[in-house]
């Protein structure tokens, strides 16, 4: 079933001992009299492969004159009707029936056309086309070009046309030519040549695109995607992130559709369903990988929590599999990671705060703009979150001593007789310099009954050594206790060994050694995760991780991470979370993604502080307050990258009042 020379991905296949007539009458019978089995149907049809249920479907005719997926129609309902019809049809009419009834009526589902138009292969095009020709008696460009309009249409009529360049060979210079084209046609040009994006996108090859992408990221210090979302816009906007999607990675593209299609209230079952009988026969088992491995859960057990009865038993039946009793992955999944590490060493990024020192500065002028916003009755917070949130951190020292110099007072403790709430602790929090304020945040998680061990993780296993050695410093001067002491005294076991080596801060600062590397990255000399024996104690194992991941320098690890998947076939941070557990494995995953992607880090624990109900308003104002002067634009980027909403917009909902105008102050703008 799978094109020569490739290993079959599907979760369905041939039904060994086929025999269309036999299968045709126990259809017939499971439907025959008062009800029906559907048990028995949902057990056949979903065990079987499409060009056997389409064999079944003629031999039904032949033996009965009836129609099949008619008499399924007449006995089936609902959700498991819609999924098990769905199943009948050959692959390039069940595209054609999808696009059909995504046109039909008022208004266009436009998600269906792109996730169809975007995923399929020239030869699913050229049958999709026919497909609708000969079921519908239309021509399918026609109806796309009546219900559609813009650049979208444009671009929809493109990609109809199946004629995406398939060779392998690739030229070095025109992949540079076209990154190059890409950039000046959007951020480097007033307004945006959308035809440019539409021309390239819609007729390179994969391979080709793939290269493009990353000369892209080389070049302008930012992926394809983030750009697209700044120039581009609408259903154009989505149209284009999905072929981007889809040309790095078809299984990641779907895995996304599935999460979305269930998480929150409520389940897109169109979606679902059409996704899960599309990929059934292609590449699910790659999706349930990738699902696996992005949402830290199985698509087999988000399926069993999120629908029910004979049309959930149908859709786990397609599924094929339940990965996390499985706890093993894919070589494929695995190649795609090892791609994106490689990427990550030749790209450099340049981070940014969105907090910039102001020109001509006046320390004494802020100084009295400050005085005056809390003297007499009330306080003027807007004045003083226009200034605070305005300056660098350096610069706020000067307006310190320039206020105390003009005044003979405190600023500090003013703005604590002001302020209240959670204002006040983020302006506070501002005057601060970086090491102080983390040298308070460590002291509040140990202080005190219980520990917060997300705040000593978040904070030791994410700053350089200057950091850590300012932070050292601060502590000692503020409480007159070593920060190792206490958190020597307030951890215990493998937790406290891991955070008393971070406070160390003897982090290796030099580059990748490959070699070295090669020996990190070994099974049998570190990790031996891939089947760790019954001899292999814990200990051992924990040991072996914090005296690498402790210890070596950002671009060695990385190198480490790559290095693994190449041997193991796992990424790191799945084997950490299969063999850990606790604030052991919290903190090594901390560390792990710090290195991988440590704005994507930041951006993750943004949106986890705001999601759902309530906000963790002590870890927002954490990572705003520390990040706004170093990454906090590049963490922007990322939030929008892996949620699909602006970091400015999730603050604006989720918070309020003057805690909110200086929140957005720090996040420095819309993206």
């Amino acid at each position: 079933m799978a094109p020569k020379g490739k290993v079959y991905r599907g979760s369905v296949k041939d039904f060994p001992g086929f025999d269309a007539s036999q299968d045709a009458e126990a259809l017939y019978n499971a439907m025959k009299g008062f009800g029906s089995d559907k048990e028995a149907i949902l057990d056949l049809i979903t065990s079987r492969s499409n060009k056997q249920r389409v064999e079944i479907c003629q031999a039904y005719k032949s033996l009965y004159g009836k129609d099949l997926i008619a008499d399924l129609k007449y006995e089936l309902t609902g959700k498991f009707e819609r999924l098990i019809v769905s199943l009948m049809r050959p692959p390039a009419y069940s595209d054609a029936k999808e696009i059909k009834d995504a046109m039909a009526g008022i208004g266009t589902d436009e998600k269906c056309l792109i996730e169809i138009l975007a995923s399929r292969t020239n030869q699913e095009i050229h049958d999709l086309v026919a497909a609708y020709k000969d079921a519908y008696e239309r021509d399918l460009e026609a109806d796309i070009v009546g219900d559609t309009s813009g650049h979208f249409k444009k671009m929809l009529v493109v990609l109809l046309q199946g004629t995406r360049e398939e060779d392998d060979v690739v030229s070095e210079d025109l992949v540079e030519q076209d990154a190059k084209d890409l950039l000046e046609a959007g951020e480097l040009k007033w307004g945006t040549d959308e035809a440019q994006f539409i021309y390239i996108l819609g007729r390179r090859s994969k391979q080709h695109l793939r290269l493009v992408f990353d000369e892209y990221l080389k070049i302008s210090g930012k992926p394809i995607e983030r750009s697209i979302r700044a120039e581009l816009s609408g259903d154009f906007e989505k149209l284009m992130l999905a072929v981007v999607k889809c040309v790095r990675s078809t299984a990641e593209y779907f895995a996304e559709r599935l999460y979305k299609a269930m998480k929150g209230l409520g389940t897109r079952d169109n979606t679902l369903i059409r996704i899960m009988v599309s990929r059934s026969e292609i590449d699910m088992l790659d999706i349930r990988e990738v699902f696996r491995t992005k949402y830290e859960k199985s698509l087999y057990n988000m399926i069993k929590e999120d629908t029910s009865g004979e049309y959930k038993k149908a859709l786990l039946k397609l599924c094929g599999g339940d990965d996390d009793a499985a706890g093993e992955f894919f070589p494929e999944a695995a190649q795609v990671a090892y791609r994106m590490w490689e990427l990550s060493a030749v790209a450099k990024v340049e981070l940014r705060g969105t907090v910039q020192p102001t020109e001509s500065f006046n320390d004494d002028g802020d100084a009295q703009v400050l005085r005056k916003a809390m003297k007499g009755l009330g306080t003027d917070e807007g004045a003083i979150i226009e200034v605070l949130t305005q300056r660098s951190n350096a610069q706020r020292q000067q307006i310190l001593k320039a206020y105390k110099a003009h005044y003979g007072r405190d600023l500090m403790a003013d703005l604590k007789s002001e302020l209240s709430g959670s204002l006040a602790k983020l302006i506070l929090g501002l005057m601060m310099t970086p090491a102080q304020y983390d040298a308070k945040q460590l002291r509040k998680a140990v202080e005190g009954a219980g520990t917060d061990e997300s705040v000593l993780i978040e904070i030791m296993a994410t700053r350089n050594n200057q950091e850590i050695a300012a932070i050292n410093e601060a502590y000692q001067e503020a409480y007159h206790k070593r920060l190792e002491d206490d958190l020597s005294s307030d951890t215990s076991g493998h937790f406290k060994r891991i955070l008393v080596s971070l406070a160390l801060g003897n982090r290796d600062e030099g580059p990748e050694n490959l070699t070295q590397a090669h020996e990190d990255a070994k099974v049998r000399t570190v990790l031996k995760l891939a089947d760790v024996s019954s001899n292999d104690s814990s200990d051992s194992l924990e040991t072996r991780f914090l005296s690498i991941l402790c210890t070596r320098s950002y671009p060695h690890l990385r190198r480490v991470f790559q290095e693994f998947i190449k041997m193991t076939n796992h990424d790191v941070e799945h084997a950490i979370r299969k063999r850990m557990s606790g604030d052991v494995r919290d903190a090594f995953v901390a560390i792990v993604r710090s290195v991988k992607n440590k704005p994507a880090f930041f951006a993750d624990k943004l949106y986890k502080s705001m999601k759902g109900a309530g906000t963790d308003e002590r870890t927002l104002t954490r990572i705003m307050v520390s990040r706004s002067e170093i990454d906090l634009f590049n963490i922007r980027g990322e939030f929008m990258d892996l949620f699909d909403k602006s970091l400015h917009r999730m603050i604006e909902k989720d918070t309020s009042g003057d805690y909110r105008k200086a929140l957005l102050a720090l996040c420095g703008g819309e993206d």
